[in-house]
């Protein structure tokens, strides 16, 4: 698995919990690069000419469903892949655990600290260090979505503090992510916010916001990208869960990246009307809900300045009944209750609801290198990116 570039609020594992680490991420590589291609093999080659021969025309999701999940090789894949799901947060959780007095006491003195700047010369002066910043809200109702079920199994998901000040849910997640994607994510879990950023140099490459808004930033893996590439732009993250945003801002503190965060629902926010030049956020969409949708496009309408830009990347649904069918294995036994509704949405109407002109919303589609290891249900990887104009 390529290498995941360490900073101080990661868990330093001891060696037999590295060595858990390892497995976990060789044991995924191993589902995904060896066993999961099987499924599609059963499916081309047994399950799809029954189910034609049966029905006389093509199977839609459902049906694939009751036929897949009877067929043994598929119910094996499936059970490992639920398994190695549990074993890669149980292999996080215990260093974090063991550090977390630690990294909670750091993480608060990030929020206290004074701005520095490294290399200062004795004596002379030196214009100011911008810094980040951190805003709780204690009585911010979380939503549903985020309550009934601990998403992608993390116990207690993004939002649940365990003691005060906690950082766990953000440490966790950071080591967690790394391994479900067996390194794909990149050396600081950021290529969504690479490919973001990249589809901008693309497609607006007169663009230089002043203002950018990452909704749903979690520990701010991507937030911290956008402030990078744009340094001279005032860059914020929100999310409703309090200890990835604890997390997130020590994070970027520690890596010398300004950004505020702030603990707000992107359904509504606090910010003022036309205020950003650019909102964005990456795979928030499929974890929120379908009423959810057109209240989270209507505020970033309103929050985008004339001429601003909208850009939402999502996980592809696939392109057939079968790898869709294979991408919504996580709603059924990954708590994404809401990942398998989105494969039937049209995010551009959904957009047009919140009040952006059709001529202005457009879906495009990107497609990554990985290797077949990285991939958990698909041969080949194509993000999902909603954007649209005010």
């Amino acid at each position: 698995m390529p290498a995941f570039r360490k900073h101080d609020m990661l868990p330093s594992p001891r060696h037999d919990e590295q060595a858990r680490q390892d497995f976990v991420g060789s044991l995924r590589g191993h589902l995904s690069g060896r066993l999961m291609p099987g499924a599609y093999q059963v499916y081309s080659r047994r399950v799809e000419p029954a189910l034609r021969a049966e029905l006389g025309r093509e199977p839609d999701e459902n049906e694939v469903r009751r036929a897949m999940t009877r067929e043994p090789y598929y119910q094996f894949w499936s059970a490992m892949q639920r398994r190695s799901q549990e074993l890669l947060w149980e292999s996080v959780i215990d260093p974090t655990e063991r550090e977390l007095p630690g990294l909670i006491e750091r993480a608060k003195a990030r929020r206290q600290a004074p701005a520095s700047r490294k290399g200062q010369q004795r004596g002379k002066a030196s214009p100011a260090v911008r810094r980040g910043s951190l805003r709780l809200d204690p009585d911010l109702p979380l939503p549903r979505y985020h309550t009934t079920v601990d998403i992608h199994l993390q116990p207690g998901a993004y939002h649940t503090d365990s003691t005060a000040d906690d950082v766990a849910a953000g440490a966790i997640y950071d080591k967690g992510i790394n391994l479900y994607m067996g390194g794909a994510l990149g050396a600081e879990n950021d290529l969504m916010g690479d490919t973001l950023v990249a589809y901008v140099r693309q497609r607006h490459p007169a663009s230089r916001p002043r203002r950018i808004l990452d909704m749903g930033c979690a520990i701010g893996n991507s937030t911290v990208v956008w402030a990078r590439a744009f340094p001279q732009a005032e860059v914020h993250g929100i999310d409703v869960g309090a200890p990835v945003l604890r997390y997130a801002h020590a994070r970027a503190e520690g890596l010398g990246v300004p950004v505020h965060f702030s603990q707000q629902n992107a359904e509504q926010t606090s910010f003022e009307d036309g205020s950003f030049d650019l909102v964005v956020s990456h795979i928030m969409l499929h974890e929120t809900s379908k009423p959810a949708l057109s209240r989270i496009f209507a505020e970033c309408r309103r929050l985008l300045r004339p001429g601003g830009l909208m850009l939402h990347l999502e996980i592809p649904r696939g392109h057939t009944v079968f790898e869709q069918f294979m991408h919504n294995w996580e709603s059924y036994n990954n708590n994404e209750t809401f990942s398998r509704y989105m494969t039937r949405i049209d995010l551009a109407a959904e957009a047009r609801k919140g009040g952006f002109e059709a001529s202005k919303v457009r879906v495009d589609e990107f497609a990554m290198e990985m290797s077949v290891a990285q991939m958990n249900y698909a041969e080949n990887f194509v993000w999902k990116i909603l954007a649209a104009e005010r």
